[in-house]
């Protein structure tokens, strides 16, 4: 079947924002920041808060990864137009961070919602031990319905290490937050068969389903001198967050409530996944990642994981290798057979002072407060798991 009949096929039975459980609207910096006027389009701003105030309101949880600390702060500094110093950008994102996290939390105070800023670097979601701490934050945020504002720290970040655009980093985000949505809200309405700017015959794609060399093809360069981005950029976003678990939609950000309206049904391209956010984590989890040791449980431990619970320290017996947080060690049971893996929450040292005892103990044996459980449900995989 070709891409062009396969999308035909699918864009009849597309999924509705009402379906999804954790969703990442990514916002860039042409779209939140008027570079004449030197100022954020609170109006337009305004008007997407009050769409992500709706899927709040229906249970969802919302993370924004938002562009236009840069763009913000090079006004306020009076440097140039064009590409910046690397210095300079960096001090832009240090006088925009501020003016840009100020603005979404007052604009979502404003409907009664609670933001929290992430400020993340390249090391943060590609190094275990960083890449739990960003995700441990950002799932207690969301427990506790507040909406995470993410953006990458330009301040520290260099050319080197970058991320160079927010679509992949949105894309990273979604995976590492487990969510089954990313909509990536542009200067465009979706994918077209070829640069529209260029070709007036260029068609909008309505559903991919599934990133092929001949939809790679199609990307184009970027469309504004405030974005970093471009549609090459999205195509490898929807490698990512697709691999990940997660669909992803491109979509016209440029009118307001650009969000209401992909549910009344704009114009959009619908990047689809044939897996799911946990599915896709736990087979990182069993195939690419090689244990650096193993941790023995009793006969109650073992019932537990596999009814689906967390490991907790008091269900482990002994403690196998010397490995760091984040890394992947095997569960055994009383007959030393491995029931699973997982990502650990405490290095090996660690695992031993606490292993045998109760999570609230925890505190008073590391002299720090912790995390209650060894390995989290969400970060193993175990006999009988479906990952197929």
């Amino acid at each position: 079947m070709s891409q062009s009949s396969a999308a035909r096929r699918f864009a009849s039975a597309l999924p509705r924002l009402d379906q999804f459980r954790r969703i990442v609207i990514k916002v860039g910096s042409s779209l939140l920041v008027d570079r004449a006027q030197g100022r954020v389009k609170r109006e337009w701003l305004a008007s997407l808060a009050r769409d992500i105030a709706a899927l709040h309101a229906k249970g969802a949880d919302v993370l924004v990864v938002s562009s236009g600390s840069i763009a913000l702060g090079r006004t306020v500094l009076g440097l140039p137009d064009g590409n910046l110093k690397l210095e300079d950008s960096q001090a832009a994102a240090a006088v925009g961070q501020i003016a840009l996290a100020r603005i979404w939390a007052e604009t979502l105070a404003d409907l009664s919602i609670t933001a929290g800023q992430i400020l993340v670097t390249f090391g943060d979601t590609e190094q275990r031990r960083r890449y739990l701490n960003a995700r441990a934050t950002i799932g207690r945020l969301l427990d506790l319905r507040a909406v995470p504002v993410i953006n990458e720290n330009d301040t520290v970040a260099t050319s080197e290490i970058r991320y160079g655009d927010n679509d992949r980093l949105a894309a990273r985000v979604a995976t590492m937050a487990s969510a089954d949505l990313l909509i990536l809200l542009s200067d465009v309405q979706g994918l077209y068969t070829a640069p529209p700017n260029e070709n007036p015959d260029a068609a909008l794609i309505p559903v991919v389903p599934r990133v092929t060399a001949e939809i790679e093809a199609m990307a184009g360069g970027a469309a504004s001198h405030l974005s970093r981005g471009g549609m090459r950029t999205k195509i490898e976003a929807a490698k990512i967050a697709t691999t990940g678990g997660a669909h992803m939609l491109i979509a016209d950000g440029r009118v307001k409530h650009p969000v209401a309206r992909i549910s009344e049904g704009a114009p959009c391209t619908w990047f689809l996944t044939g897996s799911s956010p946990v599915t896709a984590r736990k087979k990182w989890i069993a195939g690419s990642l090689e244990p650096r040791g193993a941790l023995h449980l009793d006969a109650g431990a073992e019932r537990a994981i596999l009814s689906g619970a967390s490991l907790l320290p008091a269900g482990v017996t002994r403690v196998e290798g010397n490995f760091a947080r984040g890394d992947c060690v095997l569960m055994r049971n009383v007959q030393g057979g491995e029931i699973g893996r997982g990502l650990v929450a405490y290095d090996a040292g660690e695992a031993v002072l606490i292993a045998g005892r109760n999570s609230h103990d925890i505190e008073e044996l590391l002299g720090e407060p912790g995390r209650a459980a060894l390995i989290h449900r969400d970060d193993m995989v175990v006999a009988g798991d479906r990952l197929g």
